[in-house]
Formats: C-alpha cells, sequence, structure tokens
C-alpha cells in the first residue's frame, strides 16, 4: 500500500509566482539548535545569502529564533535569470518533455520549495562539516502568502517582535511543558 503525505501546500498555486511568502523553518523536534552560536551563524549567512544563489529572491524582515527561524521572501519578476522557467532536476521542459510525469512533479527551479529545501540542505551540510552532527531540520516548512502590504507590515511586527515573545513560546523550556500543555488543552 502506498503511503502518500498530505501536502500543507495550496493546490494548483504556483510557488514560483511573483509575490512575498511569510516561511517558519523549525528545528528537528523543536530543539534549541539555533543557541549554538556555530548554527546561528551558518543559518545566518546562508540566509542572507539566498539573494546571490537565486537572483529573482529578495529578503524582507527575517529572525532566527533558538528553535526557528520566521523570514518574509519575495519572488520577483527577473525572467533575465534563465530566459525561463524549467525545472529543478529535470530541463528542458518544453515540447515532449512535459508529458514525462517526472517534470510535471519535480521541484520549478525558483520556486519557494526549491529556495526553503537548498537553504536547509546547505546549512544542514555546513554544520555537519563543521562537527555539529545533531543539528536537524523538521521535515517540511509552514508557509502563508503574503496578500497585501497591510498583512505584509503586521508579518514584519509579529517577526520584530518575536524575540521579545520568546518568554511566552510553548516550546521556551523555560516555560515548561504544564504551561505547553495547559494551552493545548484550553
Amino acid at each position: 500500500m502506498e503511503r502518500r503525505r498530505r501536502s500543507i501546500r495550496l493546490p494548483d498555486y504556483d510557488y514560483g509566482e511573483v509575490g512575498a511568502y511569510f516561511v517558519t523553518i523549525c528545528t528537528q523536534g523543536r530543539a534549541l539548535f539555533l543557541d549554538d552560536p556555530l548554527v546561528r551563524a551558518a543559518a545566518e549567512r546562508c540566509w542572507l545569502e539566498l539573494p546571490d544563489h537565486f537572483p529573482k529572491v529578495e529578503l524582507d524582515a527575517w529572525v532566527i529564533m533558538p528553535n526557528h527561524l520566521h523570514g518574509i521572501l519575495v519572488i520577483d519578476d527577473d525572467t533575465s535569470e534563465s530566459g525561463g522557467r524549467g525545472v529543478q532536476l529535470n530541463a528542458p521542459t518544453s515540447g515532449r518533455s512535459l508529458d514525462n510525469s517526472h517534470s510535471r512533479m519535480s521541484p520549478v527551479l525558483g520556486s519557494l520549495g526549491v529556495i526553503i529545501r537548498t537553504y536547509k540542505g546547505v546549512v544542514t551540510r555546513k554544520c555537519r562539516k563543521a562537527g555539529l552532527d545533531y543539528f536537524g531540520w523538521q521535515r517540511n516548512y509552514y508557509e502563508h502568502i503574503v496578500r497585501n502590504e497591510q498583512e505584509r507590515d503586521r508579518i514584519r511586527e509579529y517577526i520584530q517582535n518575536n524575540p521579545f515573545n520568546w518568554d511566552q513560546d510553548e516550546y521556551n523550556p523555560a516555560i515548561g511543558t504544564s504551561a505547553a500543555d495547559a494551552r493545548r488543552r484550553a
């Protein structure tokens, strides 16, 4: 029996579409790996380098917390990058190759999924190379399509205030599991 993972993405939405995306990437088990200065430095450096590797990407507000990262990524309309849109692994995507089921399901070059997958992979490789074998990311990531400037401003404020709210975060070990359990039961 084939087991399929439930996607948390909008069906039929093109995540390579021009626009702003609010993403949250969590560490494995929400462990406080990003408190380690070496891990944090790798995560920060790789985030800042995203536009170097993905010319259509602009960084907006972002913050690295002890167990997650919040950021707004903007995919811009720079069509000069490749002259068209291919897929990450199976280019070209014109003509008969579009009939190939692998081409249809492959992540699109420059799409949000490819950007996040690349980011997580590079941070993980840098950590492993530095001997930080314990480091890992949670599978997948959370995203929200930013619909207008007012929403983007609210998300920017949330990101900016996130470090100040860490004392109330249910995954902060200083709070303890009883407070988190009480919130879940409420």
